[in-house]
């Protein structure tokens, strides 16, 4: 649970988030924060993340210091091994250079602070932020609230089942339909099956109709 309310600023975009990971509905300070969410939503390797999660004793600051984010992870597919919980404050770069002094304190306070629990503390900026993969999750996202028939979508996985698993969008829409129109009809329908995981394809790449869609493990 946040230890603080975040209040209504006219000077930054704030508001909430709705989080299919955590099942709730959070609060963000920033869009960049608004952004940060996004991508821990879609990232496997996280359990869960919380939003002021926990207020820092700081010398000489009678509020102390609340970061923005707690991120949890789960254990790695490889080795087994989990990540320690990563706490961090979200900023953009140049304020963190203009404010350095100001922050300063609060930031070691907050590295300790982590260090007696056993996680980890660090910046994240926009340069993380703000990537191709935050792109493709923008526009993945504008297909949340279509509802494809199961019919369409098990002719998709039958199909690149039928080449091994894998195989690239041009190649899908070409056998789902020589017809331009129907081809383009057909891709709303695989967006969405790649945001609800029903498909994999390496977000980190730019979408093009090159981009090899997958089956989840389970399937193949």
């Amino acid at each position: 649970m946040p230890v603080r309310r975040i209040p209504k600023n006219h000077l930054s975009v704030t508001g909430n988030f709705a989080s299919r990971k955590n099942g709730t509905m959070g609060s963000f300070e920033s869009l960049l924060e608004k952004e940060y969410m996004l991508l821990l939503d879609f990232d496997d390797d996280v359990e869960s993340f919380e939003e002021q999660p926990v207020n820092v004793p700081v010398h000489g600051v009678r509020r102390g210091y609340t970061p923005d984010i707690l991120v949890r992870f789960r254990p790695s597919s490889v080795t087994g091994e989990v990540r320690r919980p990563f706490l961090t404050e979200v900023k953009h770069s140049d304020d963190l250079r203009r404010n350095a002094e100001k922050y300063a304190p609060k930031f070691a306070a907050a590295q300790q602070y982590a260090s007696d629990r056993d996680w980890e503390f660090g910046l994240t900026t926009e340069k993380e932020i703000r990537t191709t993969r935050l792109n493709n999750i923008k526009f993945l996202r504008e297909y949340r609230n279509i509802f494809p028939a199961e019919g369409e979508c098990n002719q998709i996985l039958n199909l690149v089942e039928s080449f091994g698993g894998s195989a690239s969008l041009q190649d899908l829409v070409d056998c789902l339909s020589t017809n331009k129109e129907d081809q383009l009809a057909w891709l709303p329908v695989t967006w969405h099956m790649v945001l609800t995981r029903r498909l994999f394809t390496d977000l980190n790449a730019s979408i093009t109709g090159n981009m090899i869609l997958q089956l989840p493990r389970s399937i193949l």
